[in-house]
């Protein structure tokens, strides 16, 4: 049976070879070429990916996704699409589903958004429940680093607060642009803020994320 993960997974591995490996993307300033490394050297690599989230090893990380980044493009895109090595964590099926559905569903906007004439994805209403389930589950850790209170909202009036604090900003929008806003990518999801203006303009740039 398919997975989130692996739809997900597929779609990327689809959007980045469509892209071509000196696209742009909303990440980092990556290119595709960048962008693929990274999903590569974070399946093959666990020792190394660490690097994303500690500074001690960021050096690290950052060698040895230029080493993939080296090898060609198509190589690249081929092991996104067949997966991790058996001896991966992500090679299980929950774990993968766990920990890549999001991760995929971000950086797969990250290719799309970054695109001139991108238009917005139709997510269907299971997925944007799962997105919404993920980002209840993380909201807190995503919106650490906020400078004020900060809740996401879903259309519907389901909430979460991704940070306590004064003022606060109300995010309001589907399950998956709440999840990018979240992400760090408040410039290119489509979501209403609801708050002091100052407070709005301070959000929009604030380091969310993980």
């Amino acid at each position: 049976m398919s997975t989130h993960a692996k739809r997900e997974r597929l779609l990327l591995a689809d959007l980045l070879e469509a892209a071509g490996p000196d696209a742009s993307t909303l990440c980092h300033g990556w290119t595709a070429r960048d962008l693929a490394a990274h999903v590569v050297m974070r399946e093959r690599r666990p020792d190394a990916a660490g690097g994303v989230l500690l500074k001690a090893l960021a050096d690290r990380a950052e060698r040895i996704q230029a080493e993939f980044a080296a090898q060609p493009y198509e190589e690249l895109l081929r092991m996104i699409r067949s997966g991790p090595p058996r001896m991966s964590p992500y090679s299980l099926k929950q774990i993968d589903e766990a920990a890549n559905t999001i991760e995929f569903f971000v950086h797969a906007e990250d290719v799309r958004r970054a695109q001139p004439d991108w238009t917005p994805r139709d997510l269907d209403p299971v997925f944007e429940n799962v997105l919404w389930s993920r980002l209840e589950k993380g909201a807190r850790l995503l919106g650490r680093r906020a400078p004020l209170g900060v809740v996401l909202r879903r259309p519907d009036g389901q909430t979460v607060v991704a940070h306590r604090g004064t003022p606060v900003v109300t995010v309001t929008g589907q399950p998956g642009e709440l999840t990018l806003f979240a992400f760090g990518r408040q410039d290119a999801a489509r979501v209403d803020l609801e708050g002091d203006k100052d407070a709005i303009a301070r959000v929009r740039t604030a380091r969310l994320g993980v």
